[in-house]
């Protein structure tokens, strides 16, 4: 069955440039014009994949990710901003996107992504024989993308949990900004590390009994971050 992909932009030129190029590529497409009627499409969960512009009629495009995301909606999105601005790019994968693009942009590039993000997609849902990661009183569950803490259960966003899941993978390893940029986000975020730092600081304040004297997740100086047993 081929992959759908929804497309969300008020931008007619685009919206018919995307759907040629996207469609050439071997997927199924559906458009909405404005905020709502994307919001309502994608709230069905029938997409594998969503293409989402941040600057839309009736509700923004950070307002229907972050709408989606509460609503428990994981379908990948992959956003489109006419600003070149750290501010909105941040704002958007803090929210749950987990990539974007800045306009003007290649029809190839946005194929490419679309592919990238849904092969990384793929991988996560592929079963493994690890079926949950122990650090002290902190368990994560991969494949369920859950984790619990003194026998409560979590709530993240999936980048969130992604983050988590890499660094306790890599326990007693330092990893670098641009390494688990690379790993979780997928592509390199020339001088856009604070994106980590936000994650970092979020997970911080769900899995530390003290957010100022950090036990699990250690800040290396000038290095990177580090997970940790504690002791």
């Amino acid at each position: 069955m081929e992959e759908k992909v929804l497309i969300v932009d008020d931008e007619q030129s685009i919206v018919t440039l995307l759907q040629y190029n996207i469609e050439k590529s071997g997927f199924q497409t559906d458009v909405a014009y404005d905020g709502m009627e994307g919001l309502e499409k994608a709230s069905t969960g029938e997409f594998d994949l969503i293409v989402l512009d941040l600057m839309l009629p009736g509700m923004e495009g950070t307002e229907v990710c972050k709408a989606l995301r509460q609503k428990q909606v994981d379908t990948p999105i992959l956003m489109l901003t006419a600003k070149d601005d750290e501010f909105d790019k941040v704002l958007g994968l803090e929210l749950g996107a987990d990539d974007y693009l800045t306009k003007p942009f290649s029809p190839k590039e946005v194929v490419a992504r679309i592919k990238a993000i849904l092969r990384r997609t793929r991988q996560r849902n592929t079963p493994s024989d690890q079926n949950f990661i122990k650090i002290s009183d902190l368990i994560i569950y991969p494949q369920q993308y859950e984790a619990t803490i003194n026998g409560d259960t979590l709530s993240f966003t999936r980048k969130e949990f992604e983050l988590l899941h890499y660094l306790a993978k890599h326990k007693g390893k330092v990893l670098s900004r641009d390494q688990l940029l690379s790993a979780v986000w997928n592509y390199d975020f020339v001088g856009d590390t604070r994106i980590v730092d936000v994650h970092v600081s979020h997970l911080r304040e769900k899995i530390e009994p003290d957010t100022k004297h950090p036990v699990y997740i250690k800040t290396i100086r000038g290095l990177g971050y580090k997970m940790e047993e504690p002791s």
